[in-house]
């Protein structure tokens, strides 16, 4: 089989990256921040701050795929803080990475005045490359930024205990890393994502936490059609043998995925067309809706005047 055959479609990881840390954003910061983890006061729901996000990095677009998320959280002693994570996902070595990250910090406390914590996950392939400072010096005058920044190459050596982890952001971290090792061997693929998704259900997890990370797993560890077919037939020996249908379930939850893929690219489009750039929060409402909402929005865009009318509930 060659290289050009060995997955189904082109492997994009900024949409489940977003999907998995909106998700599961507590155990995301118990995995790759135990210390901030520790410090939340988590009896208050997190707030996702995409508006304000929006704003804040309109002008500091990445040249790479990147997710960026803000988060507000509360700490413990019942203080205000917000949470500004960027995951490069498909990025190679980026000469501009630092600054980016000190002026996103620096515009979201100008702007709102509010302590901003940067944590930065790198799933690049270059070993040596490790940034976590961004410094301006000139004169005497001098400005320096740190921030929280992790390697996930760096638990390749750690892929036993990634597997023994109930933390999901193990289990990420272990597809993530058999993705880039199996890019080009899609017989390997096929026997890694097999034995990853088994061990979801012996590992005890819920049913709604066995398919969200399986809708990972399925994104990530893509298949060339014919071991893809395979895949299932072997996925539903399992789930029979272990009398827990959960993942059947998600083969209808993949086809309304394609379905919404056309529908939201088609979207999309016409936004940009018709506004120009599209806002953070509004690509966020595209790659969460039921394709019955893309077409009702899809509807109203010429003639609707606004943005936020388009996405409102009812008219």
């Amino acid at each position: 089989m060659t290289d050009h055959d060995s997955q189904s479609q082109p492997t994009e990881y900024d949409s489940p990256w977003k999907e998995i840390l909106k998700g599961y954003f507590k155990d995301f910061l118990a995995f790759f921040l135990p210390a901030a983890h520790d410090g939340i006061d988590w009896q208050r729901t997190p707030e996702f701050l995409d508006k304000e996000l929006d704003r804040i990095t309109k002008e500091a677009k990445a040249k790479n795929r990147r997710v960026d998320l803000l988060v507000k959280v509360w700490l413990i002693t019942g203080d205000e803080l917000w949470v500004l994570n960027h995951v490069e996902v498909q990025g190679d070595r980026d000469s501009e990475f630092a600054e980016r990250m000190y002026t996103c910090q620096h515009r979201a406390h100008d702007l709102h005045r509010k302590p901003v914590v940067g944590l930065a996950i790198l799933a690049d392939e270059e070993p040596n490359w490790r940034v976590s400072e961004y410094r301006q010096a000139l004169w005497g005058s001098e400005v320096i930024y740190r921030f929280n920044t992790v390697k996930l190459l760096d638990y390749v050596d750690q892929l036993s205990d990634l597997k023994e982890s109930d933390n999901p952001f193990a289990i990420i971290t272990l597809v993530h890393l058999t993705a880039k090792r199996t890019k080009n061997h899609p017989n390997e693929r096929f026997q890694e994502k097999k034995n990853i998704t088994r061990s979801l259900y012996k590992q005890g997890l819920s049913r709604q936490k066995i398919i969200d990370l399986y809708r990972f797993i399925d994104w990530i560890l893509s298949l060339p059609e014919k071991l893809d077919a395979l895949f299932w037939e072997d996925l539903s020996r399992f789930e029979e043998s272990q009398k827990m249908p959960y993942v059947t379930s998600v083969e209808r939850i993949g086809i309304r995925k394609g379905e919404q893929i056309g529908e939201a690219k088609i979207l999309t489009r016409l936004l940009q067309r018709r506004f120009g750039i599209v806002p953070e929060w509004a690509s966020e409402k595209i790659a969460k809706a039921e394709p019955s909402s893309l077409e009702e929005w899809a509807d109203r865009v010429l003639d609707t005047p606004t943005l936020d009318e388009i996405f409102a509930d009812k008219l």
